[in-house]
């Protein structure tokens, strides 16, 4: 029988009254697109990161693809990225003509192994681009060690990892690139969007222009193009969204980490060994509990459909997964790619479940979801 309790998403964004009288303001304004919010939005983010130069975009797909293009990587480069990640870490590779490089993951953290990583480098490496699955980043000194001992750029996929920490400093707080995406489901969102996180201000100039065409202006009426752009600038009503979200940003992250804990205390000490399930590492201290998944048992071809279909029919209870392995999608077998390549991705992949975690759920939420995950599960 269907629960009668309402539907429980795996996700929701929430946005406040002021954020949205703020919304209607900027209608009201006759400035729609790029312009003084996004300004204010780029200045906060910037103060946010410790100082460093940040521009803001329409995605968080384009900041990454912008990041490549701004260390000259194109053909004959190869990057290494990991094949568990949504299609755009590894397509964005593909965009500026370079060749991706997969390496498989840990099978606790889920995130790139740095030894297959080190295994994986050729002299036509030029790039990594981790990914901070779940919003819990790798192992920053040995990541970045690595990139120096080999002369590479570092261009790191944060787009869940708002919020989320390193050795007490933020994540785009230091290092190389960090992309960050602000897309619906994300801690914080502006609907659509994302920025990137530099190194220097010629950078910031660079990434300026891949966003607008190429454009740079000058006078009243200079215009010239000299490098060939895009169309990925943020609007001023994105921006405004995400100022709003942006002042809420530490007490959302504090409340996820609540939530996560209880999903822990829930589920108890003897739920792996009773389920075979494995729940996630309690990174608390470093994740920002962007997302709260497990991995189901193995029981066979299915597994997850019958699970993710029973959490819904009969708990009325929203699921997600994150993710497909990429180096299985068509567009990459045909590069040679296939099963067998990357076990632990694949094993990951095929059974991993994104449960309920955002920022209007309650600890009485929680409880909802590993009361019907122990009973599908047992």
């Amino acid at each position: 029988m269907t629960s009668s309790l309402p539907f429980l998403p795996f996700s929701r964004p929430t946005i406040d009254e002021e954020t949205i009288a703020a919304v209607a303001q900027v209608l009201r304004s006759g400035w729609l697109t790029s312009g003084p919010k996004v300004q204010a939005f780029e200045a906060q983010l910037s103060e946010y990161f410790g100082g460093r130069h940040v521009r803001t975009f329409n995605s968080g797909t384009c900041t990454m693809e912008i990041a490549l293009r701004i260390a000259g990587i194109g053909p004959g480069d190869e990057v290494i990225t990991t094949p568990l990640s949504w299609p755009a870490t590894a397509n964005v590779i593909l965009a500026v003509g370079a060749t991706p490089v997969f390496a498989d993951v840990d099978p606790l953290t889920r995130n790139l192994d740095l030894v297959k990583v080190r295994a994986a480098i050729t002299p036509a490496t030029r790039a990594l681009l981790p990914v901070y699955l779940s919003g819990l980043p790798l192992d920053m000194e040995a990541l970045y060690a690595l990139a120096l001992e080999h002369g590479l750029r570092v261009i790191e996929d944060a787009a869940q990892a708002f919020g989320s920490v390193w050795d007490g400093r933020r994540i785009g707080a230091f290092g190389d690139f960090a992309s960050f995406s602000f897309q619906a489901n994300k801690n914080l969102t502006t609907g659509e969007g994302g920025c990137l996180v530099m190194t220097n201000a010629e950078e910031a100039r660079l990434a300026e222009k891949y966003r607008l065409q190429g454009v740079t202006r000058s006078g009243v009426d200079g215009i010239d193009v000299d490098v060939l752009g895009g169309k990925w600038n943020m609007t001023d009503i994105a921006a405004t969204i995400g100022l709003g979200q942006l002042a809420t940003i530490d007490d959302v992250t504090a409340h996820r980490e609540q939530l996560a804990r209880h999903y822990f205390a829930c589920f108890g000490a003897e739920f792996e060994a009773a389920t075979g399930a494995q729940l996630p590492l309690p990174a608390f201290g470093s994740s920002n509990w962007h997302l709260f998944q497990i991995i189901l048992p193995d029981r066979g071809p299915g597994t997850r459909a019958a699970f993710m279909r029973r959490l819904q029919e009969e708990h009325n209870i929203g699921t997600g997964f994150h993710y497909a392995p990429i180096h299985l999608f068509t567009l990459y077998r045909e590069r040679g790619f296939k099963e067998g390549m990357f076990p632990v991705a694949e094993r990951i992949g095929r059974l991993t479940v994104t449960l309920p975690l955002f920022a209007a759920m309650t600890l009485a939420d929680v409880e909802r979801v590993v009361g019907a995950v122990k009973q599908v599960l047992t």
